[in-house]
């Protein structure tokens, strides 16, 4: 298959006035050109299309083979009479013979459908004003600190003027003390601070003890400590001692999907408990003091942040849970070199450890989005956006027509990204399509709290269930990036109409 025809953006830079030379006096400027988000829309990759396809079917056999079996005992007894059975049989007999019959074809039922994945409840860390930052005050702490030369400077409040970052996210103000580099201790004390303020949270409304859970997953990319972060979950909460505790690393702003992904499997081994996931980014402990561009793109969006999750697959959590989960399609594209190297840590020419952001992450980004949702379609999509797009694709596919292109948006009431940055949500919205309201929880989450890495999915939930968006049946879908390349999609269905929470990041203290 032909490579598809790489698609470029321009952007015109004011340099200002020329200080000196032979065009002194006169206004600079240069064009940069650089790979934009691929056109996915226009066009399709059939191997994605046959993936989703195949879960499809997967899923459906599930639900078809029971109603099969009780299909086939019930034309077998209906074959029978109370004359044949009578002679053979007591009456009581008769009747414990069926309900036995009934009772293990419920049994079979129970046993090959998949249990649900409910989302009890989740909460958001606010940290405290103190650590409140405006773009002003970042350039001039950076500025003072004497870490960054003229040219990083200037970079960075080049950014942070067109990142869709407001002036009150959370940063903490010690990265920008002179002679002071971050340590191990620092990270430690922020992550305690963040991930034990998001689980005291979530802990003191779902009313769950401690003792009860039997699962943990904790995600967070560059700080792995020893012990992990997860021990220390355990130690602070005292866990109990055969607690399944796994701590995910080096996995980028994905794995918050992945720690559910993992989480929902280890709930189908383990079926009567309750799982935790935490997720987080220690932005303190990844902060680059140098001067390399690249590895300056990390300063300019993290910002501190954590969120704590409530699973459980026991049916009975049903009516005190506030999500169902429907649907989790993970794409890796790290066999792809330039996907691979889009996003690493590595070290500048002065030994000064970073996050290296690529200049082709968009572009590779795009491609990521792509793949997930052609394998996403047909598992969500509504039956006339499927037929017509399947049919489409049979009839039209050796023509050099452009395919259907499904709306997703039939397939959602809320759509949640990433809140990576300003220019990737534009591209996103533009490609797929979207209206400023399913873009309006990433925008603002984007501006009010930054880009809190895996944690952002949930501060942008929180938003629409502090606004009072989240009705009985509206299913919500999140959508991730992250080191790697991955692009990871997760579908969470309402089971009631959610009031506004008393605990939630976006609501004041004193109204609480």
């Amino acid at each position: 298959m032909a490579r598809e025809q790489e698609r470029l953006s321009t952007e015109i830079v004011n340099r200002g006035i020329e200080e000196s030379g032979p065009h002194a006096g006169s206004f600079s400027f240069y064009v940069k050109v650089r790979p934009d988000l691929p056109d996915f829309l226009n066009s399709v990759n059939l191997k994605y299309v046959r993936l989703g396809y195949g879960y499809l079917l997967s899923h459906r056999l599930y639900l078809a083979l029971p109603p099969l079996l009780i299909a086939v005992f019930s034309a077998h007894i209906g074959k029978l009479t109370w004359d044949s059975l009578y002679p053979k049989f007591h009456l009581s007999v008769d009747a414990l013979f069926i309900v036995l019959l009934l009772g293990i074809i419920f049994y079979i039922y129970l046993g090959l459908t998949p249990r649900s994945t409910y989302l009890i409840d989740f909460a958001c860390f606010r940290p405290p004003d103190e650590f409140k930052i405006s773009k002003e005050e970042f350039i001039e702490l950076a500025r003072k600190s004497g870490k960054f030369n003229d040219a990083a400077i200037e970079f960075q409040q080049r950014v942070l003027k067109n990142s869709g970052i407001g002036d009150e996210s959370y940063l903490p103000r010690l990265v920008f003390r002179p002679d002071h580099k971050v340590n191990l201790k620092d990270g430690r004390e922020e992550a305690a601070m963040v991930i034990f303020g998001a689980v005291d949270d979530l802990l003191s409304v779902t009313k769950i003890q401690p003792k009860n859970i039997g699962i943990l997953v904790v995600n967070c990319g560059v700080l792995n400590t020893t012990p992990s972060l997860s021990s220390m979950v355990i130690n602070h909460y005292k866990l109990r001692h055969n607690i399944q505790s796994f701590n995910l690393g080096g996995m980028g702003c994905a794995a918050g999907i992945i720690a559910i992904d993992l989480a929902r499997d280890l709930l189908n081994v383990y079926p009567g408990t309750y799982a935790l996931v935490v997720s987080t980014e220690i932005v303190g402990y990844t902060f680059y003091p140098g001067n390399e561009m690249d590895m300056l793109l990390p300063n300019c969006f993290f910002r501190m942040g954590a969120a704590a999750i409530m699973l459980s697959c026991n049916r009975l959590d049903r009516w005190r849970s506030k999500y169902e989960l429907t649907q989790l399609v993970r794409t890796h594209m790290g066999v792809d070199n330039k996907s691979f190297k889009s996003i690493h840590v590595k070290e500048d020419g002065e030994g000064i450890q970073g996050l290296s952001v690529g200049k082709d992450v968009i572009e590779v980004g795009g491609h990521a989005l792509k793949a997930n949702i052609t394998t996403l379609g047909p598992l969500v999509l509504p039956v006339s956006e499927q037929v017509h797009f399947f049919t489409d694709l049979l009839f039209k596919q050796n023509t050099g027509s452009k395919p259907y292109i499904p709306d997703y948006k039939l397939a959602f009431e809320h759509i949640c990204i990433l809140a990576v940055g300003k220019k990737v949500l534009d591209e996103i919205q533009s490609n797929l399509e979207l209206t400023e309201e399913y873009m309006e929880a990433s925008r603002k989450t984007l501006e009010r709290f930054g880009n809190t890495s895996s944690s952002s999915l949930w501060y942008e939930l929180a938003y629409l269930e502090a606004k009072g968006k989240m009705k009985r049946g509206d299913r919500v879908w999140q959508i991730a990036f992250g080191s790697g390349f991955k692009c990871n999609s997760v579908v969470w269905k309402a089971l009631r109409c959610v009031r506004r929470p008393r605990r939630n990041p976006w609501i004041e203290k004193e109204n609480e």
